[in-house]
């Protein structure tokens, strides 16, 4: 286990496990005006719960189809891709697989002093990685430097984000992709429980965000699959880390058994 030392006013102390590797390390509350890039808002859903958000990631993985139609969009293998909000560096390790260089941007400090550990530890073998601070509009990158950035669920909840959407077409290469990851409010049991906790009407949301992306030039790529997880307990500790309790409590109670729960995904993919 890697005790990952941080300084700030800490809270109590969470292990995430990077494959081989355990991550121990505890999570600040920051406000939005202190946050060191201006276009970052802070997460509550991975920043106050990194452990149950682990958990989201291995089961969207263990499914794989999300990870596979990205890669069939703008495949990665032998070249330059960035993890825009890369939190605590998840995927960077099956980035590296492929890729000949990865590199994770991210503005939370308290999750970038995670992935970049992780990063940086020969257990991992992550040798071609690297973790950087930086934000949608602010990559510490030059022009024309990258093939492929992936944003999952990260800045891209247009309207608002035309400057983020100029600053990746800057970092890519003539002929590079952006692949942005959102939900498809839809499809899946994952879209009712977002319309059941949602304020404005997600067909509303949906239609707004199809419409910026097209706007823009972008491709629209639906893809269904599901979130397995190990346990009836992680299914519900993600649960409570992405809707409200209410909403969280009573699908629970009506699936006592379950250990996932099918999901809709929208791929928007821009080409430099």
């Amino acid at each position: 286990m890697i005790d990952v030392a941080l300084e700030g006013p800490w809270h109590p102390w969470i292990n995430i496990d990077h494959g081989a590797v355990s991550l121990r390390f505890s999570v600040p509350h920051v406000a939005d005006d202190l946050a060191p890039f201006p276009d970052w808002r802070f997460a509550p859903n991975i920043g106050r719960h990194p452990a149950s958000y682990q958990l989201e990631n291995e089961a969207v993985d263990r499914a794989g189809h999300v990870l596979t139609a990205m890669r069939a969009i703008a495949p990665w293998a032998g070249r330059v891709i960035i993890d825009l909000g890369c939190g605590t560096g998840y995927w960077l390790r099956r980035y590296a697989e492929e890729a000949a260089q990865v590199i994770g941007v991210e503005p939370d400090p308290a999750l970038r002093s995670v992935a970049g550990r992780a990063a940086a530890d020969p257990a991992v073998e992550l040798a071609n990685t690297e973790v950087v601070a930086g934000s949608a509009e602010h990559i510490p990158l030059p022009d024309a430097s990258a093939d492929v950035v992936h944003a999952r669920f990260a800045y891209f909840f247009p309207p608002g984000t035309d400057a983020g959407l100029t600053e990746v077409l800057r970092v890519l290469r003539p002929g590079g992709h952006l692949v942005a990851v959102d939900n498809d409010y839809r499809s899946g049991e994952f879209a009712r429980l977002l319309a059941a906790a949602a304020v404005r009407p997600p067909q509303q949301t949906a239609a707004a965000v199809d419409t910026w992306w097209r706007d823009r030039g972008a491709t629209r790529h639906e893809v269904r699959s599901e979130l397995n997880f190990a346990s009836h307990a992680d299914l519900a500790a993600v649960l409570h880390i992405e809707f409200p309790a209410e909403v969280a409590t009573a699908w629970l109670r009506r699936h006592p058994a379950a250990t996932g729960l099918s999901y809709g995904y929208v791929l928007f993919s821009v080409r430099a």
